[in-house]
C-alpha cells in the first residue's frame, strides 16, 4: 500500500459501481490523502443507486474534505502539482473517449489533463456497456499512451450485456501502488 500520497479521485456516472469505490476510497485515504472530483453527474443525479447529496456526503466524509466540481477548480492541479496520482473510477465509456481525443470539458477530464501535464500517471477503473464495442478503440488509444494504467478488467455480464466491461475495483489500490 502506498503512504502519504496526494491521490486525487474523479468519480464519473456508472452509478451502479458507487458502492464498489466507497470501500477502496476509505482503505486508499487510511495512509494518504484523497481528493475527491465529481463529474456533474456524480454530483447532481439522483439514481436508484444513490441520492446524488448523499453520495457526495459519503465521498465527502471518507475523504474528509470538499469535492472539486468545476473545471475552474480542476486547472490549477497540474500547475500545482497537487496530486501523486490521479484514480478515475468508475470510468465511463463517456469519459474514456474524452481521455482518448484530449477534451477537458469537465472537472474529472480537466483533472486528468491538468495532472497529466506533469507526467504522473493515472489510474482507469473502467465500467462502460460498449467497452468491447464503441468503446474499445478509446481503450486502445489509452493503452497505449504513456501515465495511463488500467485496473484489471473483464466482461460484466456475457450473456445479457456481451459489451459491456467494468473493472475489478478491489485492485485499484494494487494497481496505484503499481503505477
Amino acid at each position: 500500500m502506498m503512504k502519504n500520497k496526494n491521490i486525487g479521485f474523479g468519480i464519473t456516472g456508472s452509478f451502479c459501481t458507487f458502492h464498489r469505490i466507497l470501500p477502496v476510497m476509505e482503505e486508499l485515504a487510511k495512509e494518504n490523502q484523497v481528493y475527491p472530483v465529481l463529474s456533474p453527474a456524480a454530483r447532481e443525479w439522483d439514481t436508484r443507486f444513490f441520492k446524488a447529496s448523499e453520495f457526495r456526503a459519503a465521498v465527502e466524509g471518507i475523504c474528509q474534505r470538499g469535492s472539486i466540481t468545476t473545471v475552474v477548480q480542476a486547472e490549477p492541479i497540474g500547475p500545482k502539482k497537487m496530486f501523486d496520482i490521479m484514480v478515475i473510477a468508475p470510468c465511463t465509456g463517456n469519459t474514456l473517449a474524452k481521455l482518448a481525443h484530449g477534451i477537458a470539458d469537465g472537472p474529472v477530464t480537466m483533472a486528468a489533463k491538468s495532472h497529466l501535464r506533469n507526467g504522473r500517471p493515472v489510474v482507469i477503473a473502467l465500467s462502460t456497456n460498449d467497452g468491447l464495442s464503441g468503446a474499445a478503440e478509446n481503450i486502445g488509444r489509452l493503452l497505449g499512451r504513456k501515465h495511463y494504467y488500467f485496473v484489471p478488467f473483464r466482461q460484466d455480464d456475457w450473456e445479457k450485456k456481451p459489451s459491456s466491461l467494468v473493472a475489478e475495483f478491489g485492485l485499484i489500490p494494487e494497481t496505484v501502488k503499481a503505477a
